[in-house]
């Protein structure tokens, strides 16, 4: 997969907590440092993100979004 977001931080998903609309993804990124992303129950649901999975964060301005490969 190509994507134009130059900052991509590969990690392991540590949590993944659902609210009534959104998710917080808190992805392990190494060295102590957890990055956390606000996304959508169904982006959770269509990536199938569950803890213990490896995932990036991708970091594009002031947003931050989840990729599997």
């Amino acid at each position: 997969m190509k994507i134009s977001a130059r900052n991509v931080i590969k990690g392991t998903i540590v949590d993944v907590h659902k609210g009534a609309t959104t998710s917080h993804v808190r992805i392990d990124v190494g060295g102590g440092t957890i990055v956390m992303a606000s996304i959508t129950n169904e982006a959770v649901d269509d990536l199938g993100l569950v803890k213990g999975m490896a995932a990036s964060a991708v970091i594009k301005a002031t947003d931050v979004m989840v990729m599997v490969s």
